[in-house]
């Protein structure tokens, strides 16, 4: 018997019993739907983070110190940061690093902001006026701090969308306005625009950005207990071009191994990190999150096959007198075992196609919910669902159809 006359004829027994396949295809429509869903949205937060970090440029290099615990630099008030104002100082140096093209230091501190009776709480970022060109902020309104103010310890700060949202009412132009950082008086000077994700201290758009000098002297003592210098949480190297990071990398692990007094053989205390090593780090997360979704998923295309195999065995035992009378007029084994393989298949596949329908709905209903997610979906996703769906088509219909196959015609005709 060929193909087309298996394909006639399990279309026929599917529709003597519709309620019945339907409801079997129903598992593996939820399975594959779920998958692509699931899958999409996987990949989607990939490209949403690297997305994010190119927008911050691909020349940027972040040194921050050793930490014995995960987490943003300067979140644990007890551990001492090994990196100084002096390092940023021999880092700026031209001669020294030809490949820096700026270097901003950076202090991270959670403080609460207020305003009028509004108490909002945020990371602080201290840094340099050159700190948003490191960084490629924008200012929305206003201006960022000068050099003027850094000098002068000026009391000002530039805020992030977010937390001017929080902080003041809508009939308040923030720009002028005095609000209290841990209680001392800061005049708002200018609003950046909208970000999103940063590498570091959370959202760019819930922030506030103070002179580091103001900060050192009104904010917070960031004084070595050992040494007295200045320390800082990190600093971002931006490199000339991306060609210059690795000379840049190679140039600045010297300079800092010389002024931390760290010998030949000894460990770095500070870590050099480029935004490679965040998308690495990140894509490791999302490669495991999607495998483990689709994981959970794959639990739906397996419910499926069960229930394929289930109807397929339920329908061998209906059937048993028709497969007696085929194997009386001639048909071989094969014939038999080809005709039920081919109702099972088709079974998973119909499921399948209905499943991708349903999963490319759902893909589109999560990116018309959440706009920053491309959640499309891929070729690569549809033919693993296909594939997966034929998979489970033989896999589960292997048993019932070999089971068919084997019945003695005898016995098979004596069957009521």
């Amino acid at each position: 018997m060929n193909l087309t006359e298996n394909i006639r004829i399990a279309f026929f027994s599917l529709g003597a019993n519709k309620l019945r396949a339907a409801l079997t295809m129903l598992g593996i429509m939820i399975g594959v739907a779920a998958v692509i869903t699931l899958l999409s949205i996987g990949d989607g937060v990939t490209r949403f983070i690297a997305e994010q970090f190119s927008g911050l440029g691909s020349n940027l290099v972040f040194i921050i110190p050793v930490q014995e615990e995960p987490g943003r630099p300067g979140a644990d008030p007890l551990t001492e940061s090994t990196l100084t104002l002096r390092d940023v100082e021999l880092l700026s140096d031209t001669a020294v690093v030809p490949g820096a093209a700026v270097v901003a230091p950076t202090v991270l501190r959670d403080v609460e902001l207020q305003y009028q009776g509004e108490v909002h709480n945020v990371t602080l970022r201290a840094s340099t006026p050159n700190y948003n060109e490191a960084l490629a902020l924008e200012v929305a309104r206003g201006t960022f701090y000068s050099s003027t103010d850094y000098n002068g310890r000026t009391r000002v700060t530039v805020l992030g969308p977010e937390t001017v949202e929080a902080l003041f009412p809508e009939d308040i132009d923030p720009l002028g306005e005095d609000i209290r950082i841990n209680g001392l008086s800061f005049r708002v000077i200018g609003i950046l625009e909208s970000v999103g994700a940063s590498s570091f201290g959370g959202s760019q758009d819930d922030l506030a950005i103070v002179p580091l000098t103001t900060a050192q002297e009104r904010l917070f003592n960031n004084r070595s207990q050992r040494t007295g210098d200045f320390l800082v949480d990190a600093i971002l190297v931006k490199a000339v071009d991306e060609a210059a990071i690795d000379s840049t990398i190679i140039d600045a692990s010297d300079v800092l191994r010389q002024s931390h007094n760290i010998n030949f053989r000894d460990e770095d205390d500070f870590q050099i990190l480029t935004q490679q090593d965040f998308l690495d780090a990140f894509g490791s997360v999302t490669s495991v999150l999607t495998v483990f979704l689709g994981a959970i998923a794959s639990i739906s295309l397996l419910v499926g096959g069960i229930g394929i195999m289930n109807i397929m065995l339920v329908s061998v035992t209906e059937r048993t007198r028709e497969i007696g009378l085929r194997k009386a007029v001639g048909a071989k084994r094969l014939d038999i075992l080809s005709q039920f393989l081919t109702e099972a298949v088709i079974m998973a596949v119909l499921g399948g196609v209905l499943g991708i329908i349903f999963g490319v709905m759902g893909a589109l209903a999560v990116r018309t919910a959440v706009p920053e997610l491309d959640t499309s979906v891929t070729f690569n996703s549809i033919a693993l669902a296909v594939g997966f769906s034929v998979a489970v088509g033989l896999f589960f219909g292997i048993y019932p159809a070999s089971r068919a196959a084997s019945l003695n015609p005898i016995d098979a005709l004596r069957f009521e």
